[in-house]
């Protein structure tokens, strides 16, 4: 079990914090570990700094708020473990022998701002891990509750650094009875 935040607006966070509203899972097809709710694992100020980001960007008015969730991460395609690293291998070479028998345009990875280095809308990603859950739903293999992995982003902590300023792990969590229940994080004020 894990714990994970999720940011979003203060009145959503409400409603879910007091049981009257579910979260709802994104499918956009640049989510990077496919279709689910997205959390950020133990990290608290990373979900804070990233809703306020992206309501700045999206120039939405709203009152940001990240709320907390228990997450048992069940049947888990863990992406920081090998054995999984290798199904997802597995589900990219079928992806390109099926892309070349059906001549279909091949999702990619991109950059959504130019002076991005990590490509931050992750297409072939998304189909990837899609792909293995629709493999795995189709030759009746349990199918995974939720996709965990390590996202390497921002700027280096230091000239030469391994480390950026945003590294984080996330959680997509795609069945939601793996979320035990909601709390509301201790955040450090700005």
């Amino acid at each position: 079990m894990i714990l994970g935040y999720h940011g979003t607006d203060e009145s959503t966070a409400k409603k879910v914090i007091n049981n009257r509203h579910q979260l709802l899972g994104s499918d956009n097809q640049y989510d990077w570990l496919g279709n689910g709710i997205y959390f950020w694992e133990n990290d608290p100020q990373r979900a804070k700094e990233y809703i306020i980001e992206k309501f700045k960007r999206e120039k939405i008015r709203k009152k940001t708020a990240v709320i907390g969730a228990i997450i048992d991460l069940g049947f888990c395609l863990n992406l920081l473990e090998r054995v999984y690293i290798d199904e997802v291998k597995l589900s990219y070479d079928y992806l390109t022998v099926m892309d070349e028998v059906t001549e279909n345009e091949f999702p990619r990875n991109h950059s959504s701002l130019h002076t991005d280095t990590i490509p931050l809308k992750r297409d072939l990603d998304c189909a990837v891990i899609q792909n293995i859950h629709l493999t795995r739903k189709n030759v009746k293999l349990p199918e995974y509750d939720t996709v965990r992995s390590a996202f390497i982003e921002g700027d280096e902590l230091y000239h030469n650094a391994g480390f950026k300023k945003k590294n984080h792990i996330q959680v997509c969590v795609r069945n939601q009875e793996n979320i035990l229940g909601y709390f509301w994080p201790p955040l450090e004020e700005d």
